[in-house]
């Protein structure tokens, strides 16, 4: 990269950096006044939609040319966790759409302005480990059933990752490197059939639903392969970065976000409150004191690792081009040990509330149980950490999850 240029892109992307990152925490206070109703809803409602979309923050991982923002992916986790602050689904939602929208650089221009163009315009998909796509003349059709589609109710688009095959059916399309080809199928909302499924614990205003295609036909302009460095057609910096990397980072940030507030809201409680059958107000408390202090300790141990690891993967791939297989690794194991981290802090700070917590009035119940919502998700996996490990170790671990 031309050192002159890649200079003058990183200072620009910090000055929008700094601007998102406000616009995020301004719409705190609404956020946190419509926890309850996104929780009862189980989506997001309009007028949470309408202050999210207005403040572009499911645009800022799309391209600038198709009028995105392009953050730095510090600046953008910084948003993701500002949000969750306000409320975890929110931000889930924001993440998980900002991931999908790295796609664009990997579309014919008049493709990407067609998905993305729109202020309102998002792209929700999940997984669908036997979805097919066969080759037909023009482009592929496609059969599939994809689950866990976070936003897909107030999305515009889906996708539908799927192994192709040709004409036959069952031969398989192979990539120039042999390995069979797998594309994210781009269709309208409308043409899937959509099943309510979302009645959980935890992230419950993801509404992130289960969606079904049958034979729909989808023309070869709107199949993309998704960080398949031959089809990239963005050379911003932030593209030589996976959404893998942005799905960790982003959803270790949601986490950071609910753990703070839970914390926060603990220590405003605990300046107040007086325990049952004792003359002694919490803040007078020794073990409260040790858990405060403690608990702050590793909230900012744990954001810290993170943030180190993705700025100094993105300082490599400012100079180089290439996001490498150590940085790809680091970002993996501080992503993953922030969502256990924070995790194990909001469990010990919801037991130290006593029965304060317990109440639907109070949110920490709520942010307990998002909080652990987050950790089920694949990118808490305790399973990274053996990858990681084993790679430490001088062995070769599954790349699809780094």
């Amino acid at each position: 990269m031309n050192d002159h240029i890649g200079l003058h892109s990183t200072i620009a992307l910090d000055d929008d950096g700094a601007a998102a990152i406000a616009r995020a925490r301004g719409l705190i206070p609404l956020l946190q006044s419509a926890a309850d109703r996104i929780d009862a809803a189980n989506e997001l409602p309009a007028d949470v939609l309408d202050a999210m979309f207005d403040a572009g923050m499911f645009k800022l991982l799309l391209p600038r040319a198709y009028g995105g923002s392009e953050l730095k992916p510090s600046d953008f986790i910084q948003c993701v966790e500002a949000i969750a602050q306000g409320d975890a689904s929110v931000a889930w939602c924001m993440n998980q759409g900002s991931g999908c929208s790295m796609a664009a650089a990997y579309l014919e221009p008049a493709i990407a302005r067609e998905i993305w163009g729109g202020k309102r315009d998002v792209v929700a998909w999940g997984q669908g480990p036997d979805a097919k796509a066969i080759r037909t003349p023009g482009g592929w059709r496609l059969t599939g059933n994809w689950s866990f589609a976070s936003g897909s109710r107030h999305a515009t688009w889906l996708g539908g990752m799927s192994l192709c095959f040709e004409a036959d059916g069952t031969t398989p399309v192979l990539r120039p490197d042999g390995k069979h080809w797998s594309r994210t199928m781009l269709f309208r909302r409308n043409q899937a059939s959509i099943t309510d499924v979302w009645q959980v614990m935890g992230l419950r205003g993801t509404g992130s639903d289960n969606y079904a295609v049958t034979d729909l036909f989808v023309d070869d302009g709107h199949a993309v392969t998704r960080e398949y460095e031959p089809e990239r057609r963005e050379a911003g910096t932030l593209y030589s970065f996976q959404s893998m990397q942005i799905y960790a980072t982003g959803f270790a940030s949601v986490a950071l976000g609910i753990s703070r507030e839970m914390l926060d809201g603990f220590i405003a409680l605990a300046k107040t409150k007086s325990q049952a059958w004792s003359p002694d107000s919490l803040r007078d408390n020794h073990a409260v004191q040790h858990i405060i202090s403690h608990s702050d300790a590793v909230w900012k141990a744990a954001r810290a690792g993170m943030h180190l690891a993705l700025d100094n993967a993105w300082q490599e791939v400012c100079e180089t081009g290439v996001l490498s297989i150590p940085h790809r690794m680091e970002i993996r194991q501080a992503s993953t040990y922030a969502i256990h981290a924070v995790r194990d802090m909001a469990s010990q700070v919801f037991h130290e509330a006593g029965s304060t917590a317990i109440f639907n009035n109070r949110p920490f119940e709520r942010r307990l149980r998002d909080v652990n919502s987050v950790s089920q998700q694949l990118q808490g996996r305790r399973t990274h950490f053996e990858s990681v490990g084993l790679y430490r170790l001088g062995g070769d671990p599954d790349r699809r999850w780094i």
